[in-house]
């Protein structure tokens, strides 16, 4: 498999506090890794680390084996559902056009009859297109997350970044967000981080346990066993593999 993303000694503090320490990781085109780990172990910060909202003030971070502009490549980032206003008044389908508005936004950007199309395939892709129209106050949490995956699939990506896509959000929609991460997961690289183990562990190609530092990642089945199984040493800088490696 060819390489797509590298983290190499990769550090991050908020102020005083550690949230990620000498960080080594490598993902490869067309994996869909699940990324799991205690509350503060640096998840959410490893991705926004790759999407350059958090800097490291150690390591470097390359796409390709470039910084992500020269590498050409486009990021999908779904945030927690937690960080969002939702008594914003704007349409579903209206959220996901935002995707659309090129990086130099004027002030009366138009939206083209092409944009329009791809945006309802994309809502009818995640099966919300039915709701387009709608408020995203009257949508329920399963749809408002449906919606945040539609808004990052119009941005064509090559790698899909989620972050804890099934928080608050009932049984039934969690299916089905899992059933629609897993066929996007055919189509682009994706990096999920998740507190629902168990169902992560049926679907992704590597788990990795991460607690600032990755401390094991391999076989999802063997990592969740060591991880959830029996104490783990936290905060260790040496990672336990789980692939086979020595």
């Amino acid at each position: 498999m060819n390489e797509l993303i590298k983290m190499e000694k990769i550090s991050v503090k908020y102020g005083y506090i550690e949230a990620l320490r000498d960080l080594d990781l490598v993902v490869f085109e067309g994996e869909y890794i699940g990324i799991v780990g205690p509350n503060g172990g640096g998840k959410s910060t490893l991705l926004k680390t790759l999407l350059g909202l958090v800097k490291a003030y150690e390591g470097k971070v390359s796409f390709k084996g470039m910084n992500l502009k020269k590498s050409g490549l486009t990021i999908g980032y779904v945030p927690q559902i937690t960080e969002l206003n939702r008594i914003f008044p704007i349409t579903v389908k209206e959220v996901v056009l935002t995707a659309k508005i090129p990086h130099e936004m004027c002030y009366f950007h138009r939206y083209s009859k092409q944009d329009h199309m791809e945006v309802y395939e994309i809502l009818k892709k995640v099966g919300i297109h039915n709701i387009g129209d709608r408020q995203i106050s009257d949508l329920s949490g399963g749809e408002f997350q449906k919606m945040l995956i539609a808004r990052a699939l119009a941005l064509q990506p090559k790698i899909l970044l989620l972050d804890e896509p099934t928080a608050m959000i009932d049984v039934k929609s969690q299916k089905q967000i899992y059933t629609l991460i897993k066929k996007l997961s055919k189509e682009m690289t994706i990096v999920l981080v998740t507190h629902d183990v168990k169902e992560i562990t049926k679907q992704v190609d590597r788990l990795i346990f991460l607690e600032k530092n990755i401390l094991a990642e391999g076989d999802p089945e063997e990592v969740y066993r060591y991880a959830y199984m029996r104490p783990v040493r936290v905060g260790t800088r040496n990672r336990l593999r789980m692939d086979g490696e020595s």
